[in-house]
């Protein structure tokens, strides 16, 4: 079945390893629209944060934020679908991420110009601590998150080393099964890596799955295109797969089609090849 429509991730896909939007992505995306096929972002990014790319891309309609957590409309910034941490398990993933230090609990508050709460982040690693110093506008610092309302939580994460955040990630398996799904991420913007928690039925795919039906594409007309570890599910499902030649190995794996990195043109590479299916 031709594609309809196409989703993209940004970091490590869509941008180049500096973070700059190249003019031949944003023409090859142009060409896609007017093709008519449905462009739609799948990032990890907030949607505060990938706005910015959206519009540069002149894109309309919506875009799957927070790893597949939330479905947010470009123009007004309202909620179309949600999947928030379950507030069953609130206490116990932030009594778990404590280990490490404060996490970031991140919420849906967006015209509320608050993105994410914190406790002290003196206490942090650096790597978060240098995160924080760039969103502190839209952080709110309070004294306990466990005094939060738990059913206004998209999910947590921390940063910091990778060998740390993976060993956090194995007592979180232990612990809490299948009640929370979670998410290992190298920092393509900042240093180290994010682990984040989040609910069980959450994800790109499952997601943009759900946009897809809402406008009645099935997944067999899904063209995807993506980089890490949280593209991997959306690459595989989808009926066109893309991995980009920068992609970690299990998205290469499961890709129909690899192309090149994104520093070597890889993301126009990837839309022609989307198109020549159209």
């Amino acid at each position: 079945m031709r594609p309809r429509l196409l989703a993209l991730d940004i970091d490590g896909t869509l941008l180049v390893p500096y973070g700059a939007l190249p003019g031949a992505v944003r023409e090859a995306v142009a060409a896609a629209v007017r093709r008519s096929l449905r462009v739609v972002l799948c990032t990890g990014r907030r949607f505060r944060t990938a706005l910015p790319v959206a519009r540069d891309l002149d894109l309309t309609g919506s875009i799957v934020v927070h790893n597949g957590v939330v479905v947010t409309d470009i123009e007004s910034g309202q909620t179309r679908l949600s999947r928030y941490l379950p507030t069953e398990v609130f206490d116990e993933v932030l009594a778990l991420v404590r280990e490490l230090g404060p996490p970031l609990v991140y919420v849906d508050t967006y015209h509320e110009h608050t993105d994410l709460y914190t406790e002290a982040p003196g206490r942090a690693h650096a790597y978060q601590g240098e995160y924080l110093e760039n969103n502190l506008d839209f952080t709110r610092i309070v004294d306990d998150l466990a005094a939060l309302s738990a059913d206004e939580v998209i999910m947590l994460s921390t940063m910091g080393p990778e060998a740390a955040l993976e060993g956090l990630q194995a007592r979180a398996d232990a612990r809490l099964g299948d009640r929370v799904l979670t998410h290992m991420l190298m920092n393509k913007v900042y240093r180290g890596h994010i682990l984040e928690f989040l609910a069980p039925d959450s994800g790109k795919w499952p997601m943009l799955r759900r946009l897809a039906a809402r406008e009645g594409v099935p997944p067999e007309a899904i063209a995807a295109v993506g980089d890490d570890h949280n593209d991997v599910e959306m690459i595989r499902e989808a009926g066109l797969g893309i991995a980009m030649g920068n992609a970690v190995e299990a998205a290469q794996t499961e890709a129909d089609v690899v192309v090149r990195s994104n520093a070597e043109g890889g993301a126009v590479e990837a839309i022609e090849r989307v198109l020549l299916e159209t």
